[in-house]
């Protein structure tokens, strides 16, 4: 029989939830050292989604729970939400993943009741936690080499062991000191008071095994990152050592998947990222290990601090307008919000549900650093006049069951939003001979690596890539994805008669799922110079062998290696 419903009891229930999420989440998370040590990558791939889908699913079940335990209409009343949050403030409040909890609670208040009811009085909009912690927990390692960086890596290799050998320490030891020398001024290196900071959990993520930290003197400072490998049957290779920010920044980039790391101290350990990272949004850090929704949270803070501070508006996003999705920005900050139009261009055989089943698709596949993640929010909204006038009425023209004025404000009730990048096409228009070699290098190694990881783009046109501040290509459209091994790759058939070589028509039958890779040269680049160029360079792209070739792989249960990072003195094992 339902009970009456006292505050503390639904906050209790509410934390109940959240601990159960915790605990599954911990456990597919410290599953990750046994399947890096014994190389079960596709466990790996398979963990990384289920722990993705594992919020959503325990938000569903506790609101279940939550119906069925307390009177329907005492638990619907919204104005006695605030003494739920009082209550439950009073429970997190001695909690190392607070801010975490805080998210939670959100998540469940969503759940149970319409957006149009969301306040701060009855959830957390701003968080109420301190924005400074005293440590609580020692969750670093620190090791002075006081000259002799030899010994300084032996002793960090002695504390970071796992159950698999080091194939070759004694070699790698030797290849990361003369790394370290390299990379650091050499005064660095004979200063005294040269500290290394490692967090004490290694990081895991696809085949790979991080270690992370800091290099430190007394007036400077510079991330350190340590690749591991596990080479089946050769043991655990140490595979770089990377002291440069930016390629510390790709590593723990919004392309990637989400890296599996114990932290018993969420916010902390954001903290020490950020210290190494200060160009990252904690957004951003807290998503990269795995705290997608919490770093939802904090992008949605940021944004409304960010309206709120500056006259900012938003404007249609630069570039060639989308056959699906209309895209807008705000100029001063680094997002776009996609948005799903009514009506699309009659060549796309896609409908509206279908986009949506794409975009969430890759959330949980391997992006191997090609692919931007996404945010889906539903209902936001912004004051009208933080809207440029043209942008909102082109957003009211192609979307307006999405897009409405509500008096002064404007309610978006469903988009996504992603990093901002240079679209390919236009950053191509502006670049130099070496950067346009270098953006279509790196566009046909996004495609390969793509496929390699089963996934196809679908319309794989300039515009729907985007170049980052880092230079890499970067796929960002995703209405005509597909697993690779779902699509039929053909060539094209030779023509039976002089009619059929002149036939404005193909002469063939061509099935939803056909294509033809030899039609991609006209399709991909009206710069012929262009095509000429990217024919050099990645050729094979256009011969269906090819893409056989890598579904064959695909369903030998191949795993790719995709590093996000530069490899010294190493060939491509």
């Amino acid at each position: 029989m339902p009970q009456p419903w006292p505050a503390s009891d639904i906050a209790r229930s509410i934390l109940d939830g959240f601990d159960d999420y915790r605990e599954h989440f911990r456990q597919i998370t410290d599953g990750a050292r046994a399947r890096f040590e014994q190389a079960r990558w596709q466990e790996a791939q398979a963990a990384s989604a289920a722990r993705i889908n594992l919020y959503e699913e325990k938000v569903f079940e506790t609101v279940a729970r939550l119906r069925k335990a307390f009177d329907a209409e005492a638990l619907m009343d919204v104005g006695c939400w605030p003494l739920v949050k009082s209550a439950y403030i009073s429970l997190i409040d001695l909690r190392f993943d607070d801010e975490l909890s805080e998210t939670w609670y959100n998540s469940i208040f969503c759940g149970l009741f319409s957006h149009d009811l969301i306040s701060d009085g009855t959830m957390f909009i701003h968080t109420t936690r301190p924005s400074l912690r005293r440590a609580r927990s020692a969750q670093t390692r620190t090791y002075k080499p006081q000259g002799q960086l030899d010994r300084m890596l032996a002793g960090i290799f002695a504390d970071y062991r796992f159950s698999e050998d080091y194939a070759d320490l004694a070699g790698d030891l030797q290849r990361l000191e003369a790394q370290l020398r390299e990379n650091l001024p050499d005064w660095v290196c004979k200063d005294p008071e040269l500290t290394v900071e490692l967090f004490s959990s290694v990081l895991y993520r696809n085949k790979g095994a991080y270690l992370v930290g800091r290099i430190f003197t007394r007036d400077d400072q510079w991330p350190l990152v340590i690749p591991l490998l596990h080479r089946e049957g050769r043991g655990i290779q140490i595979d770089a050592l990377i002291t440069d920010e930016a390629q510390v920044s790709i590593i723990f980039s919004f392309t990637r998947s989400y890296f599996m790391v114990d932290v018993p101290v969420p916010a902390e350990f954001v903290g020490f990222l950020k210290r190494i990272l200060p160009g990252k949004h904690v957004a951003e850090l807290y998503t990269s290990i795995g705290f997608y929704k919490h770093g939802k949270s904090e992008f949605y803070r940021a944004l409304i601090n960010h309206l709120a501070n500056t006259d900012d508006q938003f404007i249609m996003a630069p570039g060639v307008r989308g056959m699906v999705m209309s895209v807008f920005t705000l100029p001063g900050f680094n997002t776009v919000f996609k948005i799903i139009k009514d009506r699309f261009s009659p060549s796309k055989n896609v409908d509206r549900a279908t986009v949506i089943e794409k975009y969430r698709l890759v959330k949980s596949v391997d992006r191997v650093g090609r692919m931007a993640d996404t945010q889906e929010f539903a209902d936001f909204r912004f004051p009208l006049d933080k809207f440029e006038p043209a942008c909102l009425e082109e957003l009211l023209e192609v979307a307006p069951s999405t897009v409405s004025v509500e008096g002064d404000t404007v309610l978006i009730r469903h988009c996504w939003t992603e990093r901002r990048m240079t679209p390919l096409n236009l950053y191509l228009e502006n670049a130099s001979e070496a950067q346009v070699r270098e953006a279509l290098e790196d566009y046909g190694l996004a495609i390969k690596q793509l496929a390699a990881a089963n996934i196809f783009p679908g319309d794989m046109l300039l515009k729907n890539f985007g170049v980052t501040r880092h230079g890499r290509v970067v796929f960002y459209d995703y209405d005509e994805i597909c697993f690779l091994t779902e699509a039929n790759f053909r060539h094209i058939p030779q023509p039976r008669t002089p009619e059929d070589e002149m036939a404005s028509e193909p002469w063939y039958s061509i099935g939803p799922l056909d294509v033809f890779p030899e039609e991609f040269p006209p399709f991909l680049f009206a710069d012929a110079g262009q095509r000429k160029l990217f024919d050099q360079l990645h050729g094979e792209l256009y011969n269906a062998d090819y893409w056989k070739g890598l579904q064959e792989a695909i369903r030998a249960g191949k795993v790719i290696d995709v590093f996000p990072y530069r490899r010294k003195d190493r060939n491509n094992e």
